[in-house]
């Protein structure tokens, strides 16, 4: 009896505070984005008297010459070139690393671990950008997201690929494959679980990434959606119900990949976390 009553007093809270923690505040969001100005500027958690929604859509659409559209196709182009780079060399790093050892296998764990623990530091970081010409350009910024990101992709890859029996490696390369066959015929389609883990996971982080755009690409034909959201919001102070509107359109994309591909996150996340 005590069992259960923990069980379902357990659930029970954390639905609430998965409600109060993350629905609320989209409610919020949703409600004051549907206000006028002058309704919206009380940020009262009620209804609106007037609706305005699709007023509000069109003025942040439009907003200084569409830029939210120009952000959202540099947003698109960045998370997708980095997310991919990502996948890639983060899964080969990986089952290199679990398959094959050496003695650089413990200087490349150090310096994964490190690409975890040492925070970024902007001020070499934008010294590097520059000598290679990469600063304030998408490829350069591109560039920042794989350097940061590909650690904890690597740790997760490599996870997974230790649930692979090697008698596949084995049977590959007696058939003749070699190594670039072997991994991208035979183990890469393995490691779907964790490659959707990681872009989800990955994407939703460069897609809402605001300080690497912030100090690695300025400028408002580079700006990012999150950069949309400063400079409406710095310009626009008085109009909440626009600002919050903005919010509502960038926070829509990774909401949905999350509903999307809840299943496949946590099945990517515990990969490796029980072998037999």
């Amino acid at each position: 009896m005590r069992n259960t009553l923990w069980r379902w007093g357990g659930g029970t809270v954390a639905i609430v505070l998965s409600i109060v923690v993350f629905i609320v505040p989209f409610v919020f969001i949703f409600l004051t984005a549907s206000k006028t100005q002058q309704e919206a500027s009380l940020l009262e958690f009620t209804l609106p008297t007037q609706w305005a929604f699709f007023e509000n859509l069109v003025a942040v659409v439009q907003t200084r010459d569409y830029v939210l559209l120009r952000a959202f196709v540099n947003s698109t182009i960045l998370t997708v070139a980095a997310v991919a780079i990502m996948v890639v060399l983060s899964a080969m790093v990986g089952y290199v690393l679990q398959r094959r050892r050496s003695r650089w296998n413990p200087l490349v764990n150090g310096l994964v671990l490190a690409g975890l623990i040492i925070p970024p530091a902007v001020v070499p970081t934008i010294w590097v950008l520059q000598g290679l010409e990469l600063f304030k350009t998408l490829p350069g910024l591109i560039a920042v997201h794989v350097a940061f990101g590909v650690p904890f992709c690597v740790l997760l890859f490599r996870a997974f690929v230790s649930t692979i029996p090697k008698e596949l490696d084995e049977a590959a390369i007696i058939d003749g494959a070699g190594s670039v066959r072997l991994f991208f015929r035979v183990v890469f389609p393995l490691l779907k679980s964790v490659i959707v883990t990681v872009i989800v996971v990955q994407a939703v982080f460069v897609f809402n990434d605001f300080t690497y755009a912030l100090y690695f690409l300025p400028g408002d034909e580079n700006a990012t959606v999150q950069l949309t959201t400063y400079n409406f919001q710095a310009q626009s102070v008085s109009s909440l119900n626009l600002l919050f509107m903005d919010i509502l359109l960038i926070t829509v994309p990774p909401l949905i990949m999350y509903i999307f591909f809840n299943r496949q996150i946590v099945a990517g996340m515990t990969a490796g976390s029980v072998k037999g």
